[in-house]
């Protein structure tokens, strides 16, 4: 399939009345174009507007997505979010996986009372709280991130001591913190951690050193592309322990040719919806995942385990467009007590708690085949 590209350019305001007064309200999206998990939102974004449109659940009014490119550029994403921030015809926006974009665009956010819904991984953009007013986090908390992992750990009983590669950024260095204070709880011992920059496409001197020591298990705390190739480089050094990915590696239901081999039997904490194929529709929700799994790949092909976030973001948006039109502060406050069972898993937000996403959507899957599945 096509990769769809993401939408460049906002018309100009011309409305000087209250935000998304007209017929058509606007999500705008902040991404980048060339990340794989940002292509992925774009497209759950676009078809999950489509469907609530067709639904017919906000009336006579219309959803409109509306992108702009960060490049994954700090002062690229404040000067598109403060172009959304003063467009009146946008009503919310959804931030995508660059953490340090929408960290560092919190007062541009605040100062537009522009709800957002961010979907990058640290745990920073949804707090301290107290600046995050209008900004809201779907995706895993590192704390429940790791208390899977290691739990997995504990109770295979063969994994004494690890090696931790993780990226060195908001994300990466906030899970490695988490990570280690997790296995301090615990008999397994950190034997070796290594930084990668977020950017590096060579990572092999890295998990070289990790990998020296053979550990029984190596943890990997970076991204999708950078995770695959810890897997290749690890296979590359002769590694034959386990393999440990987190949440933030997750994307496409199949692994890459190239690292199938190296990724067999790896492990990595997401929800169920990268592995739905092996779910029972035994509730509504879990057949409203299988539905949502059908209804992406029929438009586009391989599944991308993060499309769920990006969906259920829309549905949160469009359920409180619903109620209240294109009034952003009255929005900010549906989603502040939302609580619905998501596309992603359950998801519940409080005024203390601005990340949504509930423990109980995380489990294990393992890679067999070249694809993921329910490791249970």
């Amino acid at each position: 399939m096509t990769p769809l590209l993401l939408l460049g350019g906002l018309a100009a305001c011309s409305s000087d009345g209250p935000a998304g007064s007209g017929d058509t309200l606007v999500i705008g999206a902040d991404l980048d174009n060339s990340s794989v998990v940002d292509i992925a939102y774009a497209k759950a974004l676009q078809l999950r507007i489509d469907q609530v449109n067709a639904s017919g659940q906000l009336g006579d009014k219309k959803l409109a997505l509306r992108t702009q490119d960060n490049r994954s550029d700090l002062n690229s994403s404040v000067r598109n979010i403060g172009i959304f921030g003063g467009d009146k015809s946008v009503v919310a926006l959804i931030a995508g996986d660059c953490d340090q974009c929408a960290v560092g665009a919190v007062k541009t956010i605040t100062d537009a009372k522009l709800p957002t819904i961010v979907l990058a991984p640290s745990d920073q953009v949804a707090t301290p709280i107290t600046e995050r007013r209008y900004m809201f986090k779907l995706g895993p908390n590192s704390a429940d991130s790791t208390a899977v992992l290691v739990a997995e750990m504990v109770r295979a009983r063969t994994i004494k001591n690890v090696a931790i590669v993780y990226s060195d950024d908001l994300y990466g260095n906030g899970s490695e913190q988490a990570l280690t204070a997790e296995l301090a709880k615990t008999a397994i011992k950190v034997q070796a951690s290594r930084s990668v920059k977020p950017t590096a496409t060579d990572v092999s001197q890295a998990i070289g050193t990790l990998t020296d020591g053979q550990p029984d298990a190596l943890l990997v705390l970076t991204g999708p592309d950078q995770a695959q190739l810890a897997a290749t480089s690890a296979k590359a050094a002769g590694f034959h322990g386990r393999i440990y990915f987190d949440a933030a590696a997750a994307s496409d239901q199949f692994i890459a040719p190239d690292a199938v081999a190296a990724t067999d039997n790896a492990s990595m904490v997401f929800t169920q919806t990268l592995a739905i194929d092996d779910v029972i529709a035994t509730t509504p929700a879990k057949a409203a995942r299988k539905q949502w799994f059908r209804d992406y790949t029929s438009r586009y092909g391989n599944y991308s385990g993060v499309a769920a976030f990006a969906a259920d973001a829309v549905d949160l948006i469009a359920a409180a467009v619903a109620r209240v039109g294109g009034d952003r502060d009255r929005i900010r406050d549906i989603i502040e007590t939302s609580q619905i069972d998501g596309l992603s898993g359950p998801i519940r937000f409080t005024p203390d708690s601005h990340s949504g996403l509930m423990p109980q959507a995380l489990t294990m899957l393992v890679a067999r085949s070249g694809r993921w599945r329910l490791a249970s």
